[in-house]
């Protein structure tokens, strides 16, 4: 791995924000899923959830490209589930919906530890979802149509709270806070990406990545990495 590609992985990783993320509740349409995905990273957002039966859902991650090498998409059964989880973590939780009781997205300080549930492209989010929500937020919109697509609602949303949180210093840190298996992971992944493809077929452990990008391994790995498999 060269220096360059290095320092742009630390970057990344010191700019993650680990207490910011998304809920997908039943948004199945690749493209919008995709654009997603790669606002999330754009972001620096490091987890997102998805409420989808699994392998509809990671036909559609596929579709977006090299960016969910970076962000990880978690699935879950049912909304109740995917809440829980975010709430475990202290998160305020966020649902877009046209109600009497939404507030303009920008009321909403974004600093706090935020999960935003975005819902399904036709049917928008369901009651369970808006229930669970401790503010409904809304987008202003000023012509005849009521909604936005639903990846372009995410996007404006997510640049806020960026907005936000930059202005709060919030994208000076370390990135302590990234687990560091993940750390070695995306290290590995991102600066070696041809040796990882081979470790994660032959199933090997992947070797730790020190401060100035070198992989460390003992020469049995290296041997294994290198075998042919026998036919």
């Amino acid at each position: 791995m060269n220096s360059q590609r290095l320092a742009r992985i630390q970057e990344m990783l010191a700019r993650r924000q680990p207490d910011l993320t998304l809920c997908l509740e039943q948004v199945h349409k690749p493209h919008n899923i995709s654009a997603i995905i790669r606002t999330a990273d754009a972001i620096g957002i490091h987890d997102i959830h998805a409420v989808w039966p699994e392998e509809k859902m990671r036909t559609a991650v596929s579709s977006s490209a090299g960016s969910n090498n970076w962000v990880n998409v978690h699935t879950h059964d049912s909304i109740e589930q995917a809440v829980s989880e975010v709430t475990a973590q202290t998160m305020q939780v966020l649902a877009t919906n046209l109600s009497d009781k939404a507030v303009d997205f920008r009321e909403i300080d974004y600093t706090k530890p935020t999960c935003i549930i975005v819902g399904q492209e036709k049917t928008g989010i369901s009651d369970q979802a808006l229930a669970l929500a401790d503010h409904h937020i809304v987008i202003p919109m000023l012509g005849m149509v009521q909604s936005l697509n639903v990846s372009v609602a995410a996007a404006l949303i997510l640049y806020e709270a960026q907005r936000q949180r930059q202005v709060a210093g919030l994208y000076q840190r370390d990135y302590s806070d990234i687990d560091p298996q993940e750390q070695q992971r995306l290290l590995f992944e991102g600066g070696y990406p041809t040796l990882a493809r081979v470790a994660k077929h032959k199933g090997l452990p992947y070797p730790r990545i020190d401060h100035e990008g070198n992989i460390h391994a003992d020469q049995a790995w290296w041997d294994s990495m290198q075998a042919t498999r026998k036919r």
